[in-house]
């Protein structure tokens, strides 16, 4: 599973992009699980965000969903965090 976030907006503005393949991880069922969860609570089209929030296109195999600051579930997230932290 190939799993892709790109975190945009924020206070500077600045684009950050990271990607996480769970082929042949250890932990993929869970990666897997987080990412399913955190797809099916997302929208199709651009969230609305606040003023200076995050916005944050998530992709996984392909399906790409939105979601902006505040209104990121749990799921959302945890995984964003994860990507972002262990992504290339």
């Amino acid at each position: 599973m190939r799993i892709q976030v790109t975190r945009t907006g924020g206070f500077a503005g600045i684009e950050r992009h990271a990607e996480v393949d769970t082929s042949g991880r250890p932990d993929a069922a869970q990666w897997h699980a987080l990412a399913e969860r955190a797809v099916a609570a997302g929208r199709g089209t651009p969230a609305a965000g606040v003023p200076d929030g995050f916005s944050y296109e998530i992709t996984v195999d392909g399906r790409t969903v939105h979601a902006a600051d505040p209104r990121l579930t749990e799921d959302q997230r945890t995984l964003v965090s994860r990507v972002l932290k262990e992504g290339a």
